[in-house]
C-alpha cells in the first residue's frame, strides 16, 4: 500500500490527470493451464495464472484506501475491473470505467459495466474494426452513452515498427462521434515520441504504465515511463497545444500585421510618368513595402492614367491613378 500511494503522488508531481490500477484475481481472470504471451526474458513466470496470483492481494478494502489517497493528492482513480466483484467495489470509486483490450468481446461483462451507467474506456488492442463495433453496441444498448476507444497495440513492449499511430486516424473516421485515444506499450524515449505523436493526430486521452524505477525486474516496468517521462511529456504536450494554436481557419493573425504590411509588395513606378500619361507594363514593376496598391489589381492599374507627374520608384496609391473614365 505504501508503494500504490507512493506512485499516486509521483503521478500527480509528474502531472498526471488519473493514476489507474488494475483490479483482479487469478482465479477469475485466467486458467490455471494459461501461458504467458509475454518477453519471458523479463519476466520468466510461464503461466498467466501463476503471474496473477503473484499481484492480487489487494481488495475492496485497499481500492478504497486507493482511491481516497488520490482524492487527498488532487487526482482522479481509476481501476480496471476485470471481473464481476471489482466491477461493484470500483463503481462508486471511479469517475468511468477502463475496460481493457482481452475484454473487448466479452459480451456480458461489457453489459454489467455499461449498466452502472458511467463513461467507459476501451481499449481496442489486437481487434478488428467488426469487433470494435460489436462492442460499441453492446455497451450502448446496455446503457452506456458516452465510450472513448483507444488504439493499443497488445505487444509488451511494442516496437516502434508496430506501434501503428496511424491506427488514431482510422478509429477517427470510424467513429466521428467518440472521443478516441491511445495506450502505449512502447518504450519511452526522452522526447516521448510515441505519445507526442499520437496526440497530434488526434488522441485526446493517452494511457501508459507508470512506474518509479524502470530498472526493476518483471513485465512492465521496463516499458513503464517513470515521473520524469510524465513530466517531460506533459511539458511538451502543453508546447504542441500552443503550436497548434486555437482555430484551423486559415487568416492572418494579429502579430502578422507589420509582415503583411511591410514583406508584401506595391506596384512601384519603374520610371518617371507625365500626369496623364497611360500606363504599360514597363512603367510598372513591384517592390517592398505593400503600403501601396498590390500587384494583385496589376490588371486592373494597366492602362489606367496616371492623375500626376510621379517619380520613378513611387509606391503606387489608388488616388494617383486618374478615374477609369478618363
Amino acid at each position: 500500500m505504501d508503494q500504490a500511494k507512493r506512485l499516486i503522488d509521483l503521478a500527480r508531481q509528474g502531472g498526471a490527470d488519473a493514476a489507474k490500477f488494475q483490479s483482479y484475481k487469478a482465479g477469475t481472470l485466467a486458467s490455471k493451464h494459461s501461458p504467458s504471451y509475454w518477453d519471458t526474458t523479463k519476466e520468466p513466470t510461464r503461466s498467466q495464472y501463476a503471474l496473477f496470483q503473484k499481484y492480487d492481494n489487494f481488495g475492496p478494502d485497499e481500492y478504497r484506501a486507493l482511491a481516497e489517497h488520490c482524492r487527498q493528492t488532487g487526482i482522479d482513480f481509476l481501476s480496471t475491473p476485470f471481473d464481476d466483484e471489482a466491477i461493484e467495489f470500483l463503481d462508486p470509486l471511479v469517475p468511468f470505467f477502463k475496460i481493457a483490450s482481452a475484454d473487448l468481446t466479452n459480451i456480458p461483462f461489457l453489459r454489467k459495466v455499461a449498466a452502472k451507467g458511467k463513461p467507459v474506456v476501451l481499449s481496442t488492442g489486437a481487434s478488428t474494426l467488426g469487433e470494435v463495433d460489436v462492442a460499441v453496441e453492446a455497451l450502448t444498448q446496455a446503457g452506456c452513452a458516452d465510450i472513448a476507444l483507444l488504439h493499443c497495440i497488445l505487444n509488451y513492449p511494442t516496437d516502434n515498427a508496430n506501434a501503428h499511430l496511424r491506427m488514431i486516424e482510422g478509429l477517427k473516421r470510424a467513429y466521428p462521434r467518440n472521443i478516441i485515444g491511445y495506450s502505449d506499450h512502447t518504450l519511452p524515449d526522452d522526447a516521448m515520441t510515441s505519445l507526442v505523436a499520437a496526440h497530434l493526430l488526434g488522441a485526446v486521452i493517452i494511457e501508459k504504465h507508470f512506474t518509479h524505477d524502470k530498472a526493476l525486474p518483471g513485465n512492465d516496468h521496463y516499458h513503464a515511463m517513470d515521473q520524469h517521462d510524465l513530466a517531460r511529456f506533459v511539458a511538451l504536450a502543453e508546447t504542441v497545444h500552443v503550436l497548434l494554436g486555437p482555430t484551423d481557419h486559415k487568416a492572418p493573425i494579429a502579430t502578422e500585421a507589420i509582415s503583411r504590411k511591410n514583406a508584401r509588395r506595391s506596384i512601384v513606378l519603374a520610371r518617371d510618368v507625365t500626369a496623364g500619361q497611360r500606363l504599360t507594363a514597363a512603367d510598372l514593376t513591384y517592390k517592398r513595402p505593400g503600403t501601396g496598391v498590390s500587384p494583385m489589381h496589376w490588371d486592373e492599374v494597366l492602362n489606367r492614367c496616371a492623375a500626376a507627374a510621379l517619380q520613378a520608384d513611387h509606391v503606387l496609391q489608388w488616388q494617383d491613378l486618374a478615374p477609369a473614365s478618363e
